[in-house]
């Protein structure tokens, strides 16, 4: 039960720093916030936990932070900024693969006590590297066009949610899809991959709901230089 808890008051610190991140930075503060989680996101995922039984990776609160990032600066700035900033994170999530595995290539010193934790961190096999930046790369730029979509559709300020929640909702679908395929088809049994797949699928729906209120309070946020 400690990890339930536990894990309930990290969901909310993440998404509280994201909106201190806006309050305090704007524009930028939202493109800072998708470099930042989608390396982060990334080093999470190698953690696991057992929540009443079922064992989970960590990693999907700071991705699904990512799919309220790029909606709300749609929402705010249009879908040109929402792609530039998808295109920033995938940089980001590349230059972080190709230096950290530049870096586990040195012969450490003898006195050094780093190597093989960071092996452990960021010795991503090709298969799953490939995994998460393709994921990454689908998804996001689909979250951007069914969120521009839906906002034809659903237009009105009250009705945020649709659009938030429709387009991220497909989104993590096929996120979940691409990276679980990429990573873990015919290395796990057909049931112990379902399972992966529901449950990090429920994960990513559950915290999207949750995220939701923090998107109707960041929206509201004026800045100066944008008014």
């Amino acid at each position: 039960m400690f990890n339930l808890g536990w894990g309930a008051l990290f969901v909310l610190v993440t998404y509280g720093f994201f909106l201190l991140c806006y309050r305090l930075f704007g524009k930028k503060g939202l493109y800072a916030w998708i470099g930042v989680a989608t390396v982060i996101a990334n080093i999470q995922v190698t953690k696991t936990i057992d929540i009443m039984g079922i064992v989970l990776t960590l990693g999907n609160t700071m991705y699904v932070s990512l799919y309220l990032t790029s909606d709300l600066l749609n929402e705010k700035y249009g879908s040109g900024e929402a792609r530039k900033a998808v295109w920033f994170g995938f940089f980001t999530l590349i230059m972080t693969t190709v230096l950290m595995q530049m870096v586990l290539y040195f012969d450490p010193a003898s006195t050094d006590f780093a190597q093989k934790p960071m092996e452990a961190l960021f010795g991503l096999l090709p298969r799953l590297a490939l995994g998460s930046l393709s994921a990454y790369f689908i998804s996001q730029f689909l979250d951007v066009r069914l969120y521009s979509w839906l906002r034809k559709i659903t237009p009105g300020r009250n009705q945020l949610w649709i659009r938030t929640n429709g387009s991220s909702i497909i989104s993590s679908f096929v996120d979940t899809l691409v990276f679980t395929a990429i990573a873990f088809a015919f290395i796990y049994p057909w049931d112990v991959w379902n399972e992966i797949f529901l449950t990090t699928y429920v994960i990513k729906f559950v915290l999207t709901a949750v995220g939701t209120p923090f998107l109707y309070a960041a929206r509201n946020f004026k800045f100066k230089d944008e008014s």
